[in-house]
């Protein structure tokens, strides 16, 4: 499968699922798919790091495959593991019969009684399929081990199965947040991308293809506090989404002014956390005599 002709290509399709890209996203995007590599995008929350695997599955009309990162991930949840509860009722369902412990093992060590996890999932299947790795810094470092034979050969061994090799290679994208430096093992199996906010011009294209009605007016008004907000000392800085969820909130309340009464009235909707709202209450000087 294709999945992109050029860059150009890229930037045209994933532009018409709503993500709108620069040049080198779009390149690395088409790289990624042209040359079958994985691709690493680190780069601070909310930025639009999952968003992109995501799009390039609607744009390509692929499935989305989602293995979600966490400390604990292990290889039970992360590639396979054997239905031990199935597998014991069968040797007791045999017991009594003339069968060898080789061909009771032949019989539990199959399909029907293996567990697959999302890179098991993504590799055995046939349809095109993007595999979504999402937050892998947020996993101990052992876990890394785990992807290295997906990433580079795209594959999985399997003890008492043998090996298991993609008939059609998923689409590979792994995000980080940069809480923790990724082993060079990892990185050197795949293309690099970094993301950023975008800048002020890029932001305000995407939340008014994002939010249809919002006044241009209003949108420059908002993507400039955003950015203000985003410039705070804050425990969590707002997202592209947040910053369409709060258009999309000011539709809603039929705002067509973004004053310091509606940023007050709707700042919970950027800011969710209490700390992070009264310090921007007291940096941008924002009144709230009213409440």
């Amino acid at each position: 499968m294709t999945w992109f002709s050029s860059p150009s290509d890229a930037a045209d399709r994933l532009g018409a699922t709503g993500y709108l890209t620069d040049a080198a996203t779009a390149t690395t995007t088409y790289l990624a798919g042209a040359l079958e590599k994985p691709l690493l995008i680190e780069g601070p929350a909310g930025v639009g790091k999952t968003e992109l695997a995501k799009a390039v599955a609607r744009a390509t009309g692929a499935d989305l495959v989602r293995l979600q990162c966490y400390e604990g991930l292990d290889e039970a949840r992360a590639l396979y593991e054997w239905n031990y509860k199935k597998q014991l009722l069968r040797i007791q369902a045999n017991q009594g019969s003339d069968a060898t412990w080789d061909e009771t093992h032949d019989d539990i060590f199959t399909d029907e009684f293996l567990l697959t996890r999302p890179l098991l999932t993504a590799i055995r299947r046939e349809e095109p399929t993007v595999l979504l790795i999402d937050e892998v810094d947020k996993t101990d470092v052992e876990v890394e081990g785990l992807l290295l034979e997906v990433l580079s050969d795209f594959q999985v061994t399997i003890p008492e199965m043998g090996t298991v090799t993609a008939v059609r290679r998923p689409f590979v994208v792994l995000t980080s947040n940069a809480t923790r430096e990724l082993s060079e093992a990892v990185k050197r199996r795949c293309l690099y991308l970094h993301l950023e906010y975008p800048d002020a011009e890029r932001e305000r294209e995407i939340v008014v293809s994002q939010v249809p009605g919002l006044e241009e007016a209003v949108a420059t008004q908002l993507v400039a506090m955003v950015a203000r907000l985003r410039e705070l000392e804050l425990k969590k800085a707002p997202s592209i989404a947040e910053s369409v969820d709060w258009a999309r909130t000011l539709i809603a309340l039929e705002i067509s002014d973004l004053d310091d009464d509606a940023v007050n009235a709707t700042l919970g909707v950027v800011l969710k956390h209490v700390s992070d709202q009264e310090r921007a209450v007291k940096e941008l000087r924002l009144d709230r005599a009213g409440r």
